[in-house]
This record gives structure tokens, C-alpha cells and sequence, in this order.
């Protein structure tokens, strides 16, 4: 595995859990369909979360907030619909949330959370 996909993959792991720790109950990960990917989906009470991980090293090619624009934002929304068609789930409560996790390697990783982005 690359150090980049590891990088990734521990902070979709860190993020589970962490979204996990607030009480909401993951329900799938790294769904795929023609259309893109969903990092992470979760229950947060009625509501369908959403979640697109960000994970860097550091803060050198900007936050990780900012690698999620308007466009990256509609898809996840297409996304949302198309998880729920092939889960056959009616989930009128729905958002997507962007996790941005910083790891360097030397010490705990920090989390940051947006809860209803876009």
C-alpha cells in the first residue's frame, strides 16, 4: 500500500471512530458506485450523515477543509441519493459533514468536524 492510500486509510479509521465516539452509528464505508465514493456513512439519530475524510500530514498545501469545493459538495449530495436507491432507504433527513484529520506521525491526530456542510 502506498504511504499516501495509508495515510488515507488511517484517517477514514480515525474518523469511524471518532464520529462513533459522538454516538452516531456507522453504516457503511468507502461505498462505491459509478459515480464516486463515500468515505464514510453514518446514523446520527434520523438524520443520514455523509462523510468525506481529509486526511494530511501537515498544513503545507492548505487545510484539508479546502480540498472540499462546490463541486466535490454536489456529488457527494448525488452520492447521498444513489447510497440510499441501492440501500432502498428513505432517509429525508440527510447531510453531509467533512472530517479533516491532521496526523504527522509524532504525536495524537487532530479532528475537526463541519456537521452540515453545504
Amino acid at each position: 500500500m502506498r504511504a499516501k492510500d495509508a495515510l488515507g486509510r488511517r484517517g477514514e479509521d480515525l474518523a469511524a471512530g471518532y464520529l462513533e465516539a459522538l454516538g452516531m452509528r456507522v453504516v457503511d464505508r468507502n461505498w462505491r458506485c459509478p459515480d464516486g465514493e463515500i468515505d464514510i456513512v453514518a446514523l446520527d439519530g434520523d438524520a443520514l450523515v455523509i462523510a468525506e475524510v481529509k486526511t494530511r500530514k501537515s498544513l503545507a498545501y492548505g487545510h484539508p477543509f479546502e480540498a472540499v469545493g462546490p463541486d466535490k459538495l454536489a456529488r457527494l449530495h448525488r452520492l447521498a441519493s444513489a447510497w440510499c436507491r441501492d440501500h432502498e432507504l428513505r432517509m429525508p433527513l440527510r447531510r453531509v459533514d467533512v472530517i479533516a484529520v491532521l496526523d504527522d506521525g509524532t504525536g495524537g491526530p487532530a479532528i475537526e468536524h463541519l456537521k452540515g456542510v453545504g
